[in-house]
């Protein structure tokens, strides 16, 4: 390839419709039974050739995200470059608009679109098997990343069992200020449960259900998050989001993973914006994105 040449991978956000979270595990992880659901918010990562690997971002809290060699999208070109001898010479170019620090698995998102991006570029030909591999070693949410839809994830998220699912569901986030720290929610998480006795993580058969049969009503009815009242304990403000979605007419209203970013399931588009709207005027967040899924995972889109 000619220095000129780069390609451009996007890559979905995910809500959590489902996280069961079990005790915490020698290694520090817990056992989760995870469901994913991708949403059509996207990151856009541009690899293109360099004389050493650089990364820039551009968008919202473009100025939040890391760009030394911490940065996942970094971490997915080296680890590649390394399982194929060769060096890691490469611009990458992220443009987010996935939110920064919000439980929507942004950063994730970016390792799985530098990692099919940079095995474009140089024509790796690394299998499905191989990049799924290099995920999990990412982090437990870059697999989901790359195969998108919908899936529910055991070990500490990244063993995946992709899942049917029958039709759109329509959802509205709504953006706090600044972040949370994922590893002081799963603190927060243990420290509330206390001595009591934690269960195995298992998924719900009545939100599986829903999920396959495109239900709405009834996958409002299911979701669940155990990391929730660990979110709320450290950032109390995030109860009035919940609770001004749930008054605009939310189906269910709920943290998106480890949070600040609260999720709000709707009955369609219509009512996507009116909740987006009434998010807004109550003052309760400083943006409000309206999305649907399943949507696609990492995907080549230029290049």
């Amino acid at each position: 390839m000619s220095a000129s040449d780069s390609v451009t991978v996007r890559v979905p956000a995910k809500v959590n419709v489902q996280l069961a979270v079990g005790g915490p595990r020698p290694d520090g992880f817990h056992d989760l039974a995870n469901v994913f659901l991708a949403v059509g918010l996207y990151d856009e990562v541009t690899v293109t050739p360099a004389d050493e690997l650089r990364i820039t971002v551009s968008g919202p809290d473009a100025h939040q995200v890391p760009t030394d060699r911490t940065n996942l999208a970094a971490r997915a070109a080296l680890a590649l470059a390394e399982r194929h001898g060769r060096e890691a010479r490469v611009h990458l170019h992220i443009a987010k608009d996935i939110p920064v620090a919000g439980g929507m698995a942004g950063g994730s998102a970016d390792g799985a679109a530098a990692l099919v991006g940079c095995d474009a570029l140089w024509g790796t030909g690394a299998s499905r098997e191989e990049l799924l591999e290099i995920c999990a070693e990412l982090g437990s949410d870059v697999p989901f990343s790359l195969i998108g839809g919908a899936a529910l994830g055991r070990g500490r998220g990244e063993l995946l069992t992709p899942l049917e699912v029958g039709g759109a569901f329509h959802w509205v986030f709504a953006v706090a200020d600044g972040g949370l720290s994922t590893p002081a929610v799963y603190r927060e998480c243990d420290r509330l449960r206390g001595d009591a006795p934690v269960p195995d993580p298992e998924p719900s058969p009545a939100l599986l259900e829903a999920l396959r049969t495109g239900d709405a009503a009834a996958l409002a009815a299911a979701v669940d998050n155990d990391l929730q009242a660990a979110a709320v304990s450290l950032r109390p403000s995030l109860a009035e989001t919940l609770r001004a979605g749930t008054e605009a007419g939310a189906l269910a209203s709920l943290v998106s993973g480890s949070g600040p970013t609260c999720a709000f399931l709707v009955k369609d588009g219509q009512d996507a914006e009116a909740v987006a709207a009434a998010l807004l005027a109550s003052g309760s967040c400083r943006a409000a994105r309206v999305a649907t899924g399943p949507a696609e995972g990492a995907r080549l889109v230029a290049g």
